[in-house]
This record gives structure tokens, sequence and C-alpha cells, in this order.
């Protein structure tokens, strides 16, 4: 028989859990703070153009995300593109993501250049992450390429996305990103990316439709209050200071927010929750009338930019426009996020100048700027072992979000594969 179970968030994680529960027969009931589904997938209208707040690339290996568009009959959708990556390093852009272009790179030594190849080769061949578990991500990286390598190509990318951080982070996280990026070359010199028709929305809407089909519910602009615990037993959950009944409760919300949504759970689980870090980001996107560069990854080391690099996205996916994201990662409690969005603006539009000087002000159609402050979980090493078990102490009730699929960085189709999985072991 069918069961009834709440689903706390509509973004591709809470969408695959829902999705999957709906097709096994059970009555899925998703609940969304947003006016949309997405999480930070969902879309806005930028003058006219209905794209992600932030941005998302396919790789050719997720596996869980390809099943999904066959499942709803949306394969032909997909489309792979050969892309470009870049490098501006002392002033000059230069190619990068591919051994030629790692000789020819300026700035940097031979010696130090073999030892950073040899090292993102080995990292893409590598299968067993746990010995890394442990291991101190940047001691790591410096052991491997040296210092001259990690001064060159990876310091400012630590020190501006995690800050104070930086010196506490798994090498298997790094890692997993490695691998990822290298695992989507179908050759040496070749970068193969996808994108969708439509963009994330076509996966998100035919999810959601999918889950309708089958019998379940999601309901937006809809935030639980509260988890209602009693003798240690999921009862179901207030929504709008009205309780409504559950056989089983599962939530992929950010996991800072699991304290205040259950603060029946155990107090030593509600310490391992409080425990954990998360960077928070501003995204600032632009539409521009001409490109800014040739490149979708363009990787930046300068003195006068405070970020690690920027996506032109509309590199990968065509459009009227050209689009670029530019991403500033801190801790949520860093003075910076505090920041109007003008002051970010104004950045991207000097950094832009800088590296395309053909580019003016009235090349500048657009730029938005958007928050989201648990964007990614801070990873230290020995991470899984901080996390609460998925299926927490209390008789119906599993929580996770992205940190659960550590090493693995964020992504759509980690969460399609992670949420499926745990709607399978939760309605068991």
């Amino acid at each position: 028989m069918g069961q009834r179970i709440a689903v706390l968030g509509a973004g591709p994680m809470g969408l695959a859990v829902a999705y999957q529960l709906a097709r096994d027969g059970h009555t899925p009931v998703v609940f969304e703070a947003d006016d949309r589904v997405g999480g930070m997938t969902a879309a806005f209208d930028f003058s006219g153009l209905s794209i992600e707040r932030y941005y998302h690339f396919h790789a050719i290996s997720d596996h869980a995300f390809l099943t999904v568009l066959d499942e709803l009959g949306l394969q032909d959708k997909m489309h792979w593109v050969a892309t470009r990556m870049g490098y501006w390093y002392q002033d000059r852009l230069q190619e990068w993501g591919n051994p030629v272009a790692l000789l020819k790179f300026k700035g940097l030594g031979f010696v130090a250049k073999f030892r950073y190849g040899l090292h993102a080769f080995l990292s893409t061949k590598r299968d067993d992450w746990k010995p890394l578990d442990d291991v101190d991500a940047v001691a790591w990286i410096r052991r491997w390429v040296g210092k001259e390598a990690y001064e060159v190509l990876w310091r400012r990318l630590f020190d501006y996305k995690f800050y104070d951080y930086s010196d506490n982070l798994s090498a298997a996280w790094i890692w997993s990103r490695i691998r990822r990026i290298g695992r989507s070359r179908y050759s040496l010199f070749k970068e193969k990316l996808g994108y969708l028709d439509g963009g994330s929305a076509t996966l998100l809407h035919g999810m959601h439709g999918d889950i309708e089909r089958h019998g379940g519910e999601v309901r937006l602009s809809s935030p639980v209050g509260k988890v209602v615990i009693e003798n240690g037993q999921v009862r179901g959950v207030e929504v709008a200071g009205c309780f409504e009944a559950f056989d089983k409760v599962i939530s992929t919300v950010p996991l800072p927010y699991v304290p205040r949504l259950m603060p029946d759970l155990p107090e030593q689980v509600l310490s391992q929750f409080r425990a954990l870090n998360n960077i928070a980001v501003v995204c600032v996107i632009v539409k521009l009338r001409q490109r800014l560069t040739d490149n979708f990854w363009l990787n930046t080391n300068d003195p006068e930019m405070d970020i690690p690099g920027l996506v032109e996205y509309s590199n990968l996916r065509p459009m009227d426009e050209h689009i670029v994201y530019v991403p500033f990662y801190m801790p949520g409690e860093h003075p910076k996020f505090a920041e109007p969005d003008q002051a970010f603006l104004d950045k991207v539009r000097r950094y832009f100048k800088k590296i395309n000087p053909a580019l003016g002000d009235a090349d500048f159609i657009d730029m938005r700027a958007s928050r989201y402050r648990h964007a990614q979980p801070i990873c230290e090493p020995g991470y899984l072992s901080r996390l609460p078990p998925v299926s927490l102490p209390v008789k119906g009730l599993w929580v996770a979000d992205t940190s659960y699929y550590y090493p693995e960085d964020r992504g759509i189709s980690e969460s399609i594969g992670f949420g499926r999985q745990m709607a399978k072991d939760a309605a068991a």
C-alpha cells in the first residue's frame, strides 16, 4: 500500500525524491518556500530571457541526470558542445585546459608545468577517494605540484572561494572536482560539456509534471514551519500554522535550516547540524552585446580581481546575447557578503573591461546579482563522518542535502541520483 510522504524542498534532490516515490506508487507532497521549483537551478526573467540564477552545465559522466531525461522522453533536448578554457594571468588571456596550452603557458616553469599536468592526469584516473578523506587539500596539492604551480594556479581559487577555511579542506573533495572535469573530455585536447534546450527548467518542469501525473503534489510558496515529532516518531508537518499528518518526512533543504525546522531532534543530532559550515555566493549575471572571450571557463589570477574565475555560458548554450556568470564566493559571515549588489556589479564591469578592452559601457545590456547563503558545504577532512545519518534516530524521518554525496561536488546529476536512492530507502 502506498505511503503519504512529505518532501521538504523542490530543488533537484527534492524533485528526484518525489519523482521516485510517485513512480513507486506512493503519494509525495512537496513543500517549497519559493514561488518556483528548482532551488539553485531555478530560472528568473533576465530582461526577457528565462535563465538560471546560478550557472549549470552537464558532463558526459552525469548518468543519473541522463537517465531521467530518457525516462521523460527529453533526450533530444540535450546537446553536447566542445568547449574551451582560458586563463587570465599576468594581464593576458591564455589558452588553458589541454597539454599544449599547459606547455605554452606564460609565467610558469617547465618543472612546475610537468608536476601540475601529472597531478591532474593521475587525479582523473583515480577512483578510490577514501585515502584522501582525512588529507588536507592544500598540503596534498602543494606536495604534488610544488610551490610554484600552487601559487600561480591554485592559491587564488582557495583564497577567493574559501577564505579562512582554505587550510582545512578535504583533499577528497577537491580531487572529485578535478576528476569530473577531466572525465568530461572526449580526447586529451577537447572538453565536451552539455546543455538542455530551455536550460534546467526543461528538466525541472518535466519532473514536476511527472510527479503530478503519478499522483504526487508540489506546493509552491509553502514553507514548512516545523516537522512534528512525538515519542521518537514523525507525525507530520506544520505549514502556515496548520498541522498536516504524514507517514514519513524526507527533508532536502540546506542542513543549516534543520535545527530550526526540527527543534525536537535529540540534542546530539542538533549539535552535529549546528557544527556544519557553508560558503555563500553572490553571483552576478551579465548580458552583453559582444563576447567577453571565446571560452566557457575562464580562470583568473589577478591581484585586482577577487574572483577565482568566471563562466561565459553563451559559449556553451547558443543565445541571442552573450551571457556571463561571475560568482563571488565567501563565508556568509564575511563582511563582503553584506555589501550592496551595486558594489559587485561595479567590480564585474571593471574586470570585464580589463579582460576585453574593446567592451564599452553600451555593451552592457543588463546586470543582476543573486545571493544564496548556503551555496556549498565546507568539507573538512573526514567530512562524511561528521554528518548525522540520513535516516535520523526518529522513526519516519530522513534528512539530506548536497553535503551527503561528498566527495562529489554539488550538481544536478548527483542530486538526482542521491534523491532517487533516498526515496527507495525511505519507502522500503
